[in-house]
């Protein structure tokens, strides 16, 4: 899929690989992701030593950058923005790059109110997943629902999902082991259906696309590599696509949805805290949030004064 966004100053191909997360791992518009762009090449033209080693950026060149912009007076709603933009960044390179980056922690933002994650349905995710069999190509389709069913079985980020190796999922015990943000490792069951599914994967169409390539990753492109993110978006578009599914939905649609559902079911918080990889529970707490709204749906449908 091509990008096409402008991507003019320092650094494009860092700029291009910005432009995969933001669309795929944070689920952004383009127009957003156009201003995010905007503002980091603003940033890496200003700090050319980040440039040239992203990965070592320190907090007092973000502070440097900052303290010029309000020099220059511009509205600290402008700046506000640049600020998210670039600890974006940050949060990008400490991905990319697997490094603990701690120099967005130097800047402070305005409080705001949390937004409730999106998810689908128990309903909508058994047709997105069934949709999968909708497609021509048999070897597409086993790969497409092995993936929906791992990331949604088990509430991964889609570059988790991507960075997964062979030896990661036992088919016998059923669980998957996990690398996660800053390398942290976590183990979390799968069910019977991602089981299955990757079974079939592994059994039939994995080797197609491998041929004789050897490859380490588990899930593979139609070369034998390591699928991007833009391919499994792609992916996930089609099987909206096919399930006509019309709202938006991205791959953290799947993780939300997950967290969602068993809170939903009356997962314990602790648990699912555990199963998501958040360091802290405030975090996983925003799911609460959603876990009241089906209660209340729940009781004003079944309670006798509801």
């Amino acid at each position: 899929m091509v990008l096409s966004f402008r991507l003019s100053g320092p650094r494009p191909e860092l700029l291009e690989r910005f432009a995969h997360y933001l669309l795929v791992e944070r689920g952004l518009s383009r127009g957003s992701v156009e201003c995010y762009l905007t503002d980091v090449a603003q940033f890496l033209a200003d700090q050319p030593a980040v440039a040239q080693a992203p990965a070592s950026v320190q907090p007092g060149q973000l502070r440097t950058f900052i303290r010029k912009l309000s020099d220059c007076g511009l509205a600290s709603s402008t700046i506000a923005r640049k600020l998210i933009s670039l600890r974006a960044f940050c949060n990008f390179l400490a991905e990319e790059f697997n490094i603990p980056i701690k120099a967005a922690d130097a800047l402070k933002l305005p409080k705001r109110g949390r937004r409730l994650p999106e998810s689908l349905s128990q309903q909508e995710v058994a047709r997105l997943i069934e949709a999968t069999s909708q497609a021509g190509d048999r070897f597409w389709s086993l790969r497409a629902r092995a993936m929906l069913e791992v990331m949604y079985g088990a509430g991964l980020r889609v570059s988790e999902l991507l960075n997964l190796n062979t030896g990661d999922i036992n088919i016998n015990e059923r669980f998957v082991r996990v690398i996660g943000k800053r390398s942290k490792e976590r183990v979390v069951p799968l069910g019977e259906l991602a089981v299955r599914a990757v079974r079939d994967y592994l059994l039939i169409a994995r080797q197609h696309y491998c041929r004789k390539r050897h490859s380490p990753y588990l899930f593979v492109n139609a070369r034998g590599g390591q699928l991007s993110r833009m391919g499994f978006w792609k992916i996930l578009k089609i099987c909206a696509g096919l399930a006509q599914i019309k709202r938006r939905i991205t791959p953290h649609t799947l993780r939300h949805s997950f967290a969602t559902h068993l809170l939903e079911g009356g997962a314990d918080l602790r648990a699912v805290q555990e199963m998501l990889g958040h360091a802290s529970i405030t975090t996983t707490q925003i799911y609460t949030h959603v876990d009241r709204s089906y209660l209340r749906d729940v009781y004003r449908t079944f309670h006798p004064r509801g």
